[in-house]
């Protein structure tokens, strides 16, 4: 069975292979810490061997599930926030159509997302869209009372049930949450909602393998068997393989290797549209898993070519504290050959008779290139294809060399204390019951 690879050659004339291979044993260590649950934040390393435990019988449920919201609705709103929805979001978007939205034929519910931010404009349009459609709800929360998908469950939740009655309503809607306690728990138990359990040891941003990600992704029509076999394939493969050929070690051992270099920001890059939400999925795992204590290295991402028409500039001659990481897709799924034009105004018949890939994969060298030659280290990952087994592969291999890679910086990769100093002052300034002393300093300070 192919792999993704990883290459890290284009790095080697910033950091030395010495100086990558020497986090060789300590990222050894780090990977046996994490399957043996010996690490810090031990208490959320549940999803390391989560592939390999997910059982038959789960996924027929999911799946079972998901076929009854296809049969009653045309859209599934996904209300979470954080990795509640990011990596259902950045799988749902990698596996479908560019223009899924447009297709009339489609025979799987157009999966929607809410509870993500507290626009009030975001959530009136939506609600306008959703008072015409058949549509169900899949909220997403352990403990219920996070203020975003809260309050946007409450919104559409009154809506649903004034359009199609508490009972049928009950049929639509799916609650991801906490097995025994919470908000959530409670109201889905009042009210006989189908449930699914966020399971207590893995965290929001490494659930995207646990039913928080697997029923939206399931409902949007995508093979999660598949991806499941994808993920279990790279845990294998990253718990079998020398640190000379291990990706997930080697990736975090490498960006460790230029993070002491002074190359403090790592750019995610793509040259396939559909993978934007990887980035936005892997953005939320890096910066929240490594962004504590005064380190870390800051993600970023950026689209290509697309940007090279914008941030192009900046990653070309700005400052040189930037490495880059590149996701390539060797095979595409459709065919498209360019034409020769008789007039040839747009001077471009050099290129007629080439397959638009090509004059892609070409971009993409010479950008690789430039870049490197511009001062900019070039990690690069290639996924043979856009299918739900290597989409579970990359998911599973970003995890765990996160996991990893955060052990080598000295922090707990699986908390995030930082995350509520706005909710406090937030509740403050809106006046929350039991927030009194809160709010008085907080508007002596205003």
């Amino acid at each position: 069975m192919e792999h993704i690879k990883l290459s890290v050659d284009k790095t080697l004339s910033f950091v030395s292979r010495e100086e990558i291979f020497k986090f060789k044993e300590e990222s050894k260590k780090h990977l046996t810490a994490l399957h043996e649950g010996t690490g810090k934040g031990n208490d959320y390393t549940g999803w390391v061997e989560l592939p390999s435990q997910i059982t038959a019988e789960e996924l027929k449920d999911i799946q079972e599930t998901a076929n009854n919201l296809k049969e009653r609705v045309e859209v599934l709103v996904v209300i979470g926030i954080g990795g509640s929805y990011l990596g259902a979001k950045a799988v749902n978007d990698a596996l479908a159509n560019n223009f899924d939205m447009l297709q009339a034929d489609n025979e799987n519910p157009l999966v929607l997302y809410a509870g993500q931010n507290i626009s009030e404009d975001y959530l009136y349009e939506l609600m306008e869209i959703l008072e015409n459609i058949e549509f169900g709800i899949c909220v997403i929360s352990k403990s219920g009372t996070t203020t975003e998908p809260a309050l946007a469950f409450r919104l559409l939740k009154e809506l649903l049930e004034e359009g199609v009655g508490k009972e049928e309503a009950k049929e639509r809607i799916v609650a991801i949450t906490d097995e025994s306690k919470g908000a959530l728990r409670t109201l889905a138990d009042q009210e006989g909602y189908k449930t699914f359990i966020i399971p207590d040891n893995v965290g929001g941003r490494y659930s995207v393998l646990t039913p928080v990600g697997l029923l939206p992704i399931a409902v949007a029509g995508h093979d999660i068997t598949k991806l499941v076999e994808g993920a279990k394939s790279m845990q294998k493969y990253t718990s079998e393989t020398n640190f000379e050929e291990n990706p997930a070690l080697l990736y975090a051992a490498t960006r460790n290797a230029l993070y002491a270099k002074g190359k403090e920001i790592e750019i995610l890059a793509n040259y396939n549209p559909k993978l934007h939400n990887i980035a936005e999925w892997w953005k939320q795992l890096y910066g929240e898993s490594e962004g504590k204590e005064l380190k870390g290295i800051f993600p970023a991402s950026v689209d290509l070519t697309s940007d090279l028409h914008s941030m192009g500039q900046y990653i070309q001659e700005g400052q040189r504290n930037i490495f880059e990481t590149v996701i390539s897709v060797a095979k595409t799924k459709y065919k498209v050959v360019i034409p020769e034009d008789k007039d040839n105004l747009d001077k471009l018949n050099f290129l007629a008779g080439k397959r638009v890939d090509e004059v892609n994969k070409m971009a993409e060298l010479g950008t690789q290139l430039a870049h490197v030659d511009g001062g900019v280290p070039n990690l690069r990952i290639e996924l043979p294809e856009l299918n739900e087994f290597y989409i579970g592969e990359l998911l599973y291999f970003f995890e765990i060399a996160c996991g990893v890679s955060g052990y080598i910086l000295d922090v707990n990769p699986f908390d995030q204390p930082g995350v509520e100093a706005y909710k406090s002052n937030m509740f403050a300034l809106l006046e929350k019951p039991g927030f009194e002393e809160e709010t008085k300093k907080i508007k002596e300070r205003l």
